[in-house]
């Protein structure tokens, strides 16, 4: 018989192994004590589901990330939730359906999101990847220009999140409320070189001669998205006196900065979002709570349809003919933008789908090209023309 030989016992080692071993870091998930079946039986009905993440996951993904919790207790069904609530639209706008919870989502859920930005953007997440940026907006050529007969108006946004925060569908009333703190010392100091009022959101619920914005209930896109918790509290708008910036605190991320012009001209929007996201980005930086960049991500933001610049610039436009032509889909592909209906029959946002890959000036430079491009094939087409020899190669 075969005698084993018991492992010898060394006297340190037994007296230091509990010190070494409340070292490693416990797993996040062993903290819960979730009332969950197996994955196959946790598995959400997606058959109906229209949105980027109903496409992309799968059992096995889904398996994958089921036992993983992020250090501030975000699971995989928090971040899918999004898109279980709101279905997307089999045509149309197209919807990311997935939100992240925290910085660290990015990271833990990676083989998930690289593959939803990929999707969406057409962009492969590489690690040795780095994303630039460009605020210098004199790179930007044209945007002051537009046909005024089809262009009627325009809009640039950017979102950012603070660093050591989680983000709105995660975060609690307490950080939302450290945030609003946090917001109010820097747009002080930031009205400094441009004057502005901070607004609650109980202070939007009526109407006032110095702002024509009201807000008596949360947007249903927010409450879909579940970052709707305990409205109002800590969520406000800040508005520049001009008129020229408008920025949202606590909404869909920590800071949406907001430049509208009512005249379409996309380059002083463009100059607006450039200058003042930089200046906060000081304020920020001078507070010791940066805007959370990785390299091969860009700005981080909630949502993966935002990351990289988190920058969206729109023209809305009038597009009677474009929008009835067979092959807009294509058009639109080639020309990396997407367009949204209005309320208004034949006036359409013409906006970038991308905004991870290209830089803040690139992005914008799209949208000027393209919406130019636009509004002579709707020329075109009012005069009974062709528009083939009009349609770009490639992307």
């Amino acid at each position: 018989m075969w005698m084993i030989k018991p492992p010898t016992e060394h006297p340190k080692e037994s007296q230091y192994r509990p010190v070494l071993e409340s070292l490693i870091p416990r797993d996040p998930m062993s903290r819960f004590n979730l009332q969950r079946s197996s994955p196959k039986d946790e598995f959400p009905n997606l058959d109906r589901n229209h949105t980027t993440m109903g496409r992309i996951l799968n059992l096995h993904m889904y398996t994958r990330q089921f036992n993983r919790a992020t250090e501030s207790g975000v699971i995989f069904d928090d971040i899918i939730r999004p898109g279980l609530e709101d279905l997307g639209q089999s045509t149309g706008t197209k919807a990311v359906g997935c939100l992240a919870g925290d910085a660290q989502s990015y990271i833990l859920f990676c083989d998930f999101f690289d593959r939803i930005i990929e999707s969406y953007h057409g962009y492969k997440v590489t690690s040795n990847a780095v994303q630039e940026s460009d605020f210098n907006y004199d790179n930007l050529k044209g945007g002051d220009d537009f046909d005024q007969a089809y262009a009627l108006s325009c809009e640039v946004t950017a979102a950012r999140s603070i660093e050591d925060y989680c983000f709105p569908t995660h975060c609690s009333r307490g950080e939302r409320r450290q945030l609003l703190t946090l917001a109010k010392t820097v747009l002080e100091q930031l009205g400094e070189d441009l004057p502005g009022k901070l607004y609650s959101i109980d202070e939007l619920s009526h109407e006032s001669e110095d702002r024509r914005v009201v807000m008596e209930s949360p947007p249903l896109s927010l409450i879909k998205i579940g970052v709707a918790r305990d409205w109002p509290d800590a969520r406000a708008l800040w508005l520049s006196k001009d008129g020229t910036l408008a920025i949202w605190v606590n909404m869909e991320d920590h800071l949406k900065l907001v430049s509208y012009r009512s005249d379409a001209c996309l380059q002083e929007a463009f100059k607006s979002i450039c200058v003042n996201v930089q200046k906060l980005e000081t304020l920020y930086k001078k507070l010791r709570h940066p805007f959370i960049w990785k390299p091969h991500l860009g700005w981080v933001v909630s949502s993966p349809a935002e990351v990289g610049t988190g920058l969206k610039a729109s023209v809305t436009v009038r597009l009677l003919n474009v929008a009835e032509n067979k092959g807009l889909d294509d058009i639109l592909d080639r020309l990396r933008l997407q367009m949204e209906a209005t309320s208004c029959p034949g006036i359409y946002k013409i906006s970038n789908l991308q905004t991870i890959g290209f830089n803040e000036v690139e992005l914008t430079q799209l949208v000027v090209d393209g919406v130019k491009l636009l509004i002579r094939m709707e020329k075109r087409l009012e005069n009974n023309g062709g528009i083939d020899d009009l349609v770009p190669a490639q992307k």
